[in-house]
């Protein structure tokens, strides 16, 4: 979990050759990718991009996220009105962002939700002196709100009970085999995940192919028959979202606080039931490295309200516990 929230900007090398392109008689001319929609907005505060956008990225090679040499981050959505690309950049002290793809217009209406405009970082009081100091560190910190349910649900489903190099393959896997090219001049091999439907009819052995055992695929296609009830979430009260979230048999406190962390910028959607979160939690305000839930809840209390925020402070201060016992190693059923 902690690796989620430290964004790592990874870069690839892709080639890039000028010159003319000769076509053969006969054969079509590549179309040209339609012209980008554009908006700049200013945030009303400090705003650093990779900490804001960064709990979104899904390992290194997550095909619908990309960080770029020139400080730009790219999204590919899967939108209400279809997929679309976003480029978004600080320059100046505000956000430029250029979108491509049907869901252009939906992605740039919802750019100061996704930058944290809803978020208010002047409701947090640091209780603690490492908190505060996390914090004063890092004042461009806001939440954001996707507005946007099953792109963040479905691979917090594939985070379940597996190791998150696990779930970064079968997210990326499924990804890139059913979802939908980039709309615009996106980097290479980035895509839309796919729509509901499509989810629906990815069959068993691709799940198993892709390292994901039944019971996260069944919970997926549970989550996927009823997609356009569990986007209302979005709208909702971060509570009654995961409570709507709950109620599909397979997401629990854990899945549904990861997604309305992203999807509803919910500052106190604490995560409950991880398996490193209490430890360091427990470790950084009490020395306490064998803390359970309950123990890490009652050290987050005087949070109350951003308890999910001041866990992100705690995180990004550095503060781990060394490791006292080999990585949990990773099983690839596909060899099953």
């Amino acid at each position: 979990m902690a690796g989620r929230f430290i964004p790592q900007q990874r870069v690839t090398r892709s080639g890039v050759r000028g010159g003319h392109t000769g076509v053969s008689a006969g054969v079509p001319a590549p179309a040209r990718p339609a012209a980008a929609l554009s908006r700049r907005w200013t945030p009303p505060g400090p705003l650093d991009l990779a900490l804001v956008l960064g709990p979104l990225r899904r390992g290194p090679g997550d095909p619908t996220f990309r960080a770029t040499p020139d400080g730009s981050f790219w999204r590919v959505s899967r939108t209400p009105e279809g997929p679309g690309s976003m480029r978004v950049s600080a320059r100046d002290g505000a956000v430029a962002a250029q979108a491509w793809g049907p869901g252009a217009e939906w992605l740039l209406d919802g750019l100061p939700d996704l930058m944290g405009e809803s978020d208010d970082p002047s409701a947090f009081a640091p209780r603690h002196l490492l908190v505060a100091e996390s914090h004063r560190r890092r004042p461009g910190l806001r939440l954001c709100r996707t507005g946007l349910v099953l792109e963040s649900l479905i691979p917090s489903i594939l985070e379940q009970k597996v190791t998150t190099d696990e779930a970064y393959r079968a997210w990326r896997l499924l990804v890139r085999k059913y979802g939908d090219p980039a709309p615009g001049p996106a980097p290479e091999r980035m895509y839309a995940m796919p729509d509901a439907r499509t989810w629906a009819l990815v069959p068993s052995w691709e799940w198993h192919r892709a390292g994901v055992d039944h019971k996260r695929s069944a919970t997926i296609m549970r989550a996927v028959r009823v997609a356009r009830r569990l986007e209302e979430a979005a709208a909702m009260a971060p509570e009654a979202a995961a409570a709507r979230l709950e109620l599909v048999s397979g997401i629990g406190p854990w899945t549904s606080a990861e997604t309305v962390q992203r999807s509803n910028g919910a500052p106190d959607a604490v995560t409950v039931g991880d398996l490193h979160l209490p430890g360091i939690v427990g470790h950084a305000l009490a020395g306490d490295r064998d803390a359970d839930d309950e123990r890490m809840l009652e050290l987050l209390a005087p949070y109350a309200g951003q308890r999910h925020r001041a866990a992100r402070l705690i995180l990004l201060s550095g503060r781990i516990p060394l490791r006292r016992k080999p990585k949990m190693p990773r099983w690839d059923i596909a060899k099953l």
